[in-house]
């Protein structure tokens, strides 16, 4: 009974030994989990402002085309000189209605 007993604590320290070991492993695996995802999250956040930069210089380029009389992108440079003008208009409206 008494053999029993140890063999039953022997085998439970074991696999609480075993556990501990398993929970190290899975903590060092979750730090580097961690790690790398903030590492991506900052390549993500790289490579979307750069997406936003190249967007914008397409945008000008495409702009700098239509007003060097490109016909491509002549609606283009009618849109922009439109959005321009209600810009305009909104900002003299907001003057107006404020009584300068």
């Amino acid at each position: 009974m008494l053999q029993e007993l140890e063999n039953n604590f022997s085998e439970l320290e074991k696999k609480i030994l075993n556990l501990h070991k398993s929970h190290q492993n899975l903590s060092e695996k979750l730090s580097e989990l961690n790690k790398e995802h903030e590492d991506l999250k900052k390549k993500y956040e790289e490579e979307r402002k750069k997406n936003q930069v190249l967007a914008e210089e397409q945008k000008n380029i495409k702009l700098y085309s239509a007003i060097s009389g490109n016909p491509e992108h002549n609606r283009l440079m009618k849109n922009h000189i439109n959005r321009l003008v209600k810009e305009v208009d909104f900002c003299i409206a907001q003057l107006q209605n404020s009584g300068l």
